[in-house]
């Protein structure tokens, strides 16, 4: 076959792998480098026996339920295909597509209710490297020598067939372990001993079943079975590592968003965060594929929006002018999104994309069926003229490179087997030798390049986490400051008060009918510090207490050495309040008069009292004060009196 590349494709005609009386019949189409070979209908049986004899590339399917129906049917299937066949779903892997989807992205379009048409297409896919390998089985091979047949019950020569059979089995088995230290693989072996040889001889082979260079046999005393190891669950590998190609709008800020969408329109990933970074978005995008074009929602690219275009080599779009809420709005109405951010970012690619729609429409109409249409749209948008992409993605992919092969030693009987094994596998290990070197080399490049990279990024986080450090320095600040100002406020607010009420009572003062008083909510000194702080006291004020509850004579004394003038007090207050209070006052010299003698009126924290009534109530208090001393120095008269008569007495009564 040489380089050619040889693609079955197959589709159900009709019955099923599920049903046991209508197996099913596939429509299978043969191709062989994009050429159809032929279309036939087979059995099962039949397609099994095809690729066999004629171990084609890649066998491609649409869905794997078409040869299966669990996956431990499937692995009984991949068993039995040639080890070089490979069975490919077109559709993808984990996240399939339908056929039809991925037949658009190369131009190709198929009768979807025609077998041969969806055979056709799938082989065509295959070849231009659409789907995924179904891969099951890992780096490990397993090759199992055995008898062919029983031995039987024996007879006059039992022991002679025995002993022919067991040295068929070794026999082969020494072929076998040849060809693997011949081929330069690491293998276990494990024999099981029997008369006149081996029973059963199993290799364990660290390496893939198509790389074995044994193939299943079946003689008439031996047969030899290859098997790969299996995996716990099925995995998928793309045909192709080509990232699809991507139109991305990003919206910078404190909250940075990125949306991306295929050169189809279609949205593949929206994601926004407050603690993403510029790396961080690289990294999400080398993820979802190739940004071919990254936008922006306003005229001037931001700066953080352009490194990020400059580290893909991405074609830059920007609107003419800022692009309005209603737009966007307008623009991002089909789909979902969580916040004003992925809303932006969403609209810039859309805009892009709106932009691009029809010059990719006319190159769809354009482009020959069996191209890759992202590939060719890629390409024209960088610059390419149509039909230079075409002429040069017909020229004729250049083969992957080949494993050397080892040159068959010609068999002489005069060298010795040890040295022709030998010498193939020196010949190999050069071959692997030169491979690892330059994967090193290789390695070492993007080692560089990696750490080239990881020094420019951190220096640029470096600068944005002291930016943001700073940032979050000066707003401690701002937010200390205005504490401090709302503070200062409420003690401005508290002044602007007590000075309206100490410039009413300076008015209230200046009249001479009425006298304010100086309202103290009660008789403690905590209430005498309020009424200092709030209105003030000054000589000569009047002070009307509103409750005695908790007084004591300490708060008299400062009453006092404030030079009050008087206390005023409720009527209830003298007549079944305290009956220590009167006393205390006319002890200590200060004026209590009640609210009924002096006509005094209290609002509040304001109070007004007759000035007339005020000087008849200080007036009869002073009587009773100075009565009070008269009838204090009469008393100490006649005490004085009483003592000095006892005296008396006493020297009288002495001197008898």
């Amino acid at each position: 076959m040489g380089d050619r590349l040889k693609v079955f494709g197959i589709d159900i005609i009709k019955g099923s792998v599920r049903s046991r009386s209508r197996r099913p019949m596939y429509a299978l189409v043969r191709m062989e480098d994009l050429a159809i070979q032929s279309e036939t209908e087979v059995s099962l049986f039949r397609l099994f026996r095809m690729l066999r004899d004629e171990q084609p590339d890649i066998l491609a399917v649409d869905s794997l339920q078409e040869v299966a129906t669990d996956q431990h049917e499937l692995f009984i299937f991949l068993q039995g295909l040639p080890p070089r066949t490979r069975l490919v779903q077109v559709t993808g892997g984990e996240k399939k597509e339908t056929l039809g989807k991925v037949a658009a992205r190369f131009n190709i379009s198929f009768n979807r209710f025609d077998p041969f048409a969806e055979a056709r297409a799938s082989a065509q896919v295959a070849s231009l490297g659409a789907g995924a390998e179904v891969i099951a089985f890992e780096n490990e091979s397993e090759i199992v020598v055995s008898r062919h047949r029983s031995p039987g019950n024996g007879g006059w020569s039992q022991n002679r067939y025995v002993r022919k059979m067991h040295g068929a089995v070794q026999f082969k088995s020494r072929e076998i372990e040849m060809a693997l230290v011949a081929a330069g693989l690491r293998y276990e072996k494990k024999e099981t001993k029997a008369f006149g040889g081996c029973s059963r001889v199993a290799f364990r082979v660290f390496t893939k079943r198509d790389q074995i260079p044994v193939s299943t046999y079946r003689g008439a005393d031996v047969q030899v079975k290859i098997t790969g190891k299996r995996l716990e669950r099925i995995r998928f590998r793309p045909l192709s590592g080509k990232p699809r190609y991507l139109i991305v709008g990003i919206d910078p800020g404190t909250t940075t968003a990125f949306s991306a969408l295929d050169l189809d329109g279609n949205l593949l990933h929206l994601q926004s965060s407050r603690q993403m970074t510029m790396s961080n978005v690289i990294e999400a995008l080398y993820k979802v594929g190739k940004p071919l074009i990254i936008a922006s929602d306003v005229a001037d690219m931001p700066f953080t929006v352009e490194k990020i275009r400059r580290s893909f080599s991405a074609i830059a779009y920007t609107p003419k002018q800022d692009v309005s809420v209603e737009t966007k709005v307008e623009l991002t109405g089909p789909f979902e999104y969580m916040n004003d951010h992925e809303r932006d970012a969403l609209s810039a690619a859309l805009d892009a994309f709106r932009h691009y729609r029809h010059k990719f429409q006319n190159l769809q109409k354009r482009i020959p069926p069996g191209h890759d249409l992202d590939e060719v749209r890629a390409r024209v948008i960088r610059g390419q003229s149509l039909e230079q992409v075409i002429g040069d993605m017909r020229l004729p992919a250049r083969p992957a490179e080949q494993p050397e092969a080892v040159p068959a030693v010609v068999a002489d009987p005069r060298v010795d087997e040890r040295v022709r094994v030998l010498d193939g596998m020196v010949k190999r290990l050069r071959t692997y030798v030169a491979e690892l070197q330059e994967e090193i080399k290789n390695r070492d490049y993007e080692i560089r390049r990696l750490q080239s990279r990881i020094r420019k990024i951190g220096t640029t986080r470096d600068a944005e986490l002291a930016k943001d450090a700073e940032v979050q320095k000066r707003d401690a600040i701002i937010a200390s400051q205005k504490k401090q100002l709302r503070k200062e406020e409420r003690h401005n607010k508290n002044l602007v008060k007590r000075i309206a009420r100490i410039k009413k009572f300076a008015e209230l003062s200046m009249d001479g009918e009425v006298v304010p008083l100086r309202v103290m909510e009660s008789l403690t000194r905590e209430g005498l510090r309020k009424l200092t702080t709030d209105t003030g006291i000054d000589e000569g004020d009047l002070v009307f207490i509103a409750k005695i509850d908790g007084w004591g004579r300490s708060v008299i004394r400062d009453l006092i050495g404030m030079k009050v003038r008087a206390v005023v007090v409720g009527d209830a207050i003298l007549a079944g309040g305290d009956p220590q209070l009167p006393p205390a006052f006319r002890e200590a010299g200060l004026p209590l008069l009640s609210m009924g003698e002096t006509g005094a009126q209290v609002r509040g924290k304001q109070g007004l009292c007759a000035k007339e009534k005020l000087d008849h109530a200080l007036a009869r208090w002073q009587e009773g004060q100075v009565q009070r001393e008269r009838e204090k120095k009469t008393e100490m008269i006649e005490h004085i009196f009483k003592e000095y008569k006892s005296e008396r007495g006493k020297v009288v009564k002495k001197g008898g």
